[in-house]
């Protein structure tokens, strides 16, 4: 089997379960965004979204109310493969799929947020319909998307108008999902984690979620040195202050982390240069094609 179709396989086998028939998300041309979106550019590029992914992660679970769904409502210590599998196939849905098919899945996922609520241990309570723990998860991911694609994904040189239209575009799903406030440019959206900072916590809960983001393996055991590259890279992409609340202060490897995941940004490019998911489809295909 040529390289090319190797490498192709081993990180479609990351995002989906093959056990349950799971495919890649086919890029459509009634998308909820265009082709020619931000979006699309910012979310196609896989090794940037998993730095982004595990950087966003690290963020949001020093929100102790956003940390506290997970904790009394998910199986994550079992099932962090698949929590981060789910999170990859929304934003895929959402960005490449219908828009009938995107509409569904965010109405699936309030769905899922409006059962989610409880009490911190202090007694504090807390709801995942919250609109502002819901900006929190929003804004962290945007910013945390945005740049691992500016970093390894190609948007070295984006310039801040580009930068502002994805916050734009990402706010069509941010106000489906309830969120509150909505940014709509990279300033407003940097104001939103500026304005939340004073509510972040590092407490053991969060060390122990953080301890289990960075142990995980992503793919089979032999590609492990490259997820523990990815794992670096993503703390490196964390602001400052994030950092030192993690415990996580700069490395002398942080550097080498950069290159090997440039290196690994640019070898899946082009190994998927090729793939029949780099053309848009037309909507009346719902299979996605072999090759």
């Amino acid at each position: 089997m040529p390289i090319r179709n190797l490498i192709r396989r081993s990180v479609t086998g990351v995002f989906n379960d093959a056990a349950r028939g799971e495919r890649p998300v086919l890029r459509r041309d009634d998308a909820l965004f265009a082709p020619d979106s931000v979006a699309w550019r910012v979310h196609g590029d896989v090794v940037s979204m998993l730095v982004g992914g595990i950087s966003s992660l690290l963020l949001q679970m020093l929100h102790p109310k956003v940390l506290a769904g997970v904790w009394d409502h998910s199986d994550f210590r079992a099932d962090m493969h698949g929590r981060l599998r789910r999170t990859a196939k929304f934003i895929s849905i959402t960005t490449y799929e219908s828009a009938d098919r995107a509409e569904a899945v965010i109405d699936k996922i309030n769905a899922v947020h409006g059962r989610i609520r409880g009490t911190l241990p202090d007694g504090t309570p807390y709801d995942a319909l919250d609109p502002r723990l819901l900006a929190w998860v929003h804004v962290t991911e945007a910013i945390s998307f945005l740049d691992g694609w500016r970093r390894y994904g190609g948007g070295r040189e984006m310039g801040r108008e580009e930068q502002d239209r994805y916050f734009a575009e990402m706010a069509r799903v941010a106000e489906r999902l309830g969120v509150n406030p909505v940014p709509r440019s990279r300033a407003e959206a940097e104001a939103v984690i500026r304005d939340m900072r004073p509510e972040l916590v590092s407490d053991a809960r969060a060390r122990e979620v953080r301890d289990l983001v960075l142990s995980q393996r992503i793919g089979p055991t032999i590609t492990a040195p490259a997820a523990r590259g990815l794992m670096r890279a993503g703390i490196d992409l964390l602001p400052g202050w994030a950092r030192e609340m993690h415990g996580l202060p700069s490395r002398p490897d942080d550097i080498l982390a950069r290159g090997q995941t440039q290196a690994m940004a640019r070898t899946i490019r082009w190994a998927f240069a090729t793939s029949p998911n780099v053309r848009v489809w037309p909507r009346e295909t719902t299979e996605f094609p072999p090759g």
